[in-house]
């Protein structure tokens, strides 16, 4: 199934994505707490044509787990090693928009801001010292995401990654979930990032270091995973830091994250001024 969550006459909804429509269903609450309750959504037949509604974010996760460098031509286009464990980092919550929602800074705070498009994979179940063999059962379903990031603040002002991967719009989310049964191999998907339609990266999920089941063991062991939280698989190469010389968002600029199997996630670019 395609879930999503959307908005149509100013009422939020659930709803199940079937072709170029969107059923909604027999759940009224969140997505979240959907997932939580390990309910199966009913559609009814209450239908919106997908062009008349506004689609949010699927969902709004407790938390979001990324993970850093897990594509080695990544690693190396940016100058940094290999990591030899899972490198974990944070977004908040409230960086979350959803698809065609605009991502927005202001230039008294960054200047260099990067796209990363990423796999993001979505927890259906509480989940804590699983072992790899049982770690793609805790998946409920994908979903695309894009780690916006603020490079002057993570590697050359705060020399960490909180702040410059949390700003508010920083990990738009969407456009829809794919339930874990749709997607037979994670690992087998086409990746791509565009920049006013010029493609910046071209991957394939099968070249992340650390496999979705390994991430979501190991995570397990520091942390409980909660139903609806994200974990951000990392970008494949080609952000804007790896350019020579770097390259970063503008305003007016458009990116679209597109992966095989799940769909389009496009969102532009505003910059405010400082004295706005």
């Amino acid at each position: 199934m395609k879930l999503a969550t959307f908005t149509h006459n100013s009422h939020t909804q659930i709803g199940q994505i079937v072709d170029d429509r969107i059923y909604a269903t027999a759940w009224m609450d969140t997505m979240q707490h959907m997932i939580r309750r390990g309910i199966t959504p009913n559609r009814t037949s209450n239908t919106f044509a997908l062009r008349d509604v506004k689609l949010e974010a699927p969902l709004r996760p407790p938390k979001i787990v990324a993970i850093g460098r897990n594509y080695a031509d990544h690693a190396a286009e940016t100058g940094s090693a290999v990591p030899k464990a899972p490198l974990i980092f944070a977004k908040f919550p409230t960086s979350v928009i959803g698809h065609g929602g605009t991502v927005t800074w202001s230039e008294a705070i960054t200047t260099q801001v990067d796209w990363e498009g990423e796999l993001a994979v979505v927890i259906g179940r509480r989940t804590r010292n699983v072992g790899e063999d049982e770690a793609l059962k805790a998946v409920f379903g994908y979903t695309i995401a894009n780690d916006v990031t603020a490079r002057d603040l993570q590697l050359r002002t705060d020399s960490q990654w909180t702040r410059g991967k949390s700003l508010d719009t920083f990990c738009p989310l969407g456009p829809w979930i794919v339930t874990a049964d749709e997607v037979p191999d994670p690992h087998a998907l086409s990746i791509k990032t565009t920049v006013n339609d010029a493609v910046v990266q071209d991957s394939t999920t099968g070249d992340m270091i650390f496999k979705i089941p390994m991430l979501i063991a190991y995570c397990s062991k520091m942390f409980t995973l909660e139903p609806g939280d994200i974990l951000l698989t990392g970008t494949p190469p080609g952000v804007g830091e790896g350019h020579k010389p770097p390259v970063y968002l503008k305003d007016g600029d458009v990116m679209t994250v597109t992966i095989d199997g799940i769909g389009e996630l496009t969102n532009p670019c505003r910059v405010v001024k400082a004295e706005e």
